[in-house]
């Protein structure tokens, strides 16, 4: 019997209402060997206090060293296995702009780069162009023609967009050409299996047309292919734990990903004040509400320490309006650690502070990474979440006589 066997067995039905708050990459390092992480310097009057009533620890998104993506960050945050229930991010950002994802199509997830004129990448995401300015010229790209392969192109946001190949042999076992550095060429996509071999024989073909039609542009004059991706086959939340989850995030991937596992998406908040209103108003409607915050993941990853502080900050003030719906339990994480020291995804566990009336508190009177290390939930592996919640909310009934 696996976990979720398990939770489909012992799921209790009543009126408590559970909130996951995930700041996206919260963890951090600090600027110095003597110094405090972003999370340690950041002023967050309520956190510490809910630190006060609350249990915290350190939850580890795959397994220890390993460097998650969001997909398997979130998965484990949901409860779902990340090692053995895998998606790719193509399929995240398809499904999380609407996309309807057919058997057999292949998702990827793009962003628009700039190259010098020895092809090297200088701006692995063109300046973080606005959608304004990239959804014209993903639209562009709907003029490349691949006999035999229908190919579907689609704006996301800023620098992000999706194209989708659809046609008979395609496999998604392909390697990103995105090589996460600059100064360097594109990577080419290699397949790894038949199936595989045939969707990079597509690529790059697209890759092709796409710098003729991009050559001119002054920032986004090529993009990079990341994340090849079938529909992925997962259980649904609400069979796994019995509750009626909505998600609010502000990016189409974390929509995608919540409806792969079943959520219903709510809102179109675009800032997290309208974010927190989508709660409210979807309040009697759920049981489960997943609250996504982005931006202390995009300040880590342009290696901006302050700003990434000042993003704690805003979450940490948004605070009182998310406790006055008396949520029965309340989570705050993150799917991974962005520390802007690397700037990008990093391997460390993850801050994590969970508080209702019938955890057992752990005394400690603040909320980073230090006091998480001491906390009372100890290092766990971030995919047991879903069980503590569930039974603090007393929605788990007693295993075994």
């Amino acid at each position: 019997m696996n976990v979720h066997d398990l939770t489909r067995e012992l799921h209790v039905k009543n009126d408590s209402k559970i909130v996951l708050l995930v700041a996206d990459g919260l963890g951090g390092l600090p600027r110095t060997s003597e110094g405090m992480t972003e999370l340690e310097t950041a002023r967050r009057p309520n956190l510490d206090r809910l630190a006060r009533r609350g249990i915290q620890g350190a939850s580890i998104p795959v397994a220890p060293g390993i460097s998650p993506g969001s997909g398997p960050g979130h998965l484990g945050l949901f409860g779902y296995d990340p090692i053995r229930y895998r998606i790719g991010r193509g399929a995240l950002e398809a499904t999380g702009i609407g996309f309807p994802l057919g058997p057999g199509d292949v998702a990827i997830r793009c962003n628009f780069c700039t190259l010098d004129e020895a092809g090297r990448i200088v701006d692995r995401r063109a300046g973080r162009i606005t959608t304004e300015e990239s959804g014209p010229l993903a639209a562009r790209l709907r003029d490349v023609r691949i006999p035999g392969i229908e190919i579907f192109v689609e704006p996301v946001k800023e620098h992000r967009f999706v194209v989708v190949f659809r046609g008979p042999g395609l496999g998604d076992a392909v390697r990103d050409t995105d090589p996460q550095a600059t100064g360097v060429r594109p990577l080419e996509p290699v397949g790894e299996d038949d199936a595989g071999r045939r969707t990079a024989e597509v690529a790059r073909a697209f890759l092709a047309q796409a710098r003729d039609l991009l050559r001119s542009e002054p920032k986004a004059n090529f993009h990079t292919m990341r994340g090849f991706a079938s529909k992925p086959d997962l259980p649904s939340f609400e069979d796994v734990y019995g509750l009626r989850a909505a998600a609010i995030a502000v990016y189409p991937m974390y929509k995608g990903l919540a409806h792969l596992v079943g959520m219903r998406i709510v809102g179109s908040a675009r800032t997290l004040d309208e974010q927190i209103d989508t709660l409210a108003q979807s309040w009697n409607d759920h049981d489960f509400f997943f609250l996504h915050f982005k931006y202390t993941d995009s300040t880590g990853e342009d290696g901006d320490f302050d700003a990434k502080v000042r993003r704690i900050e805003e979450l940490d003030g948004a605070m009182p309006r998310i406790l006055r719906l008396a949520p029965t339990v309340l989570i705050v994480t993150g799917d991974h650690s962005t520390p802007s020291f690397l700037k990008g995804h990093s391997w460390h566990p993850v801050p994590t502070l969970l508080v209702s009336d019938c955890c057992r508190p752990d005394r400690l009177m603040e909320f980073h990474e230090a006091t998480c290390i001491r906390g009372g939930l100890g290092h766990f592996e971030a995919k047991h979440l879903m069980t503590l919640a569930l039974a603090n909310a007393g929605r788990l009934g007693k295993f075994g006589a």
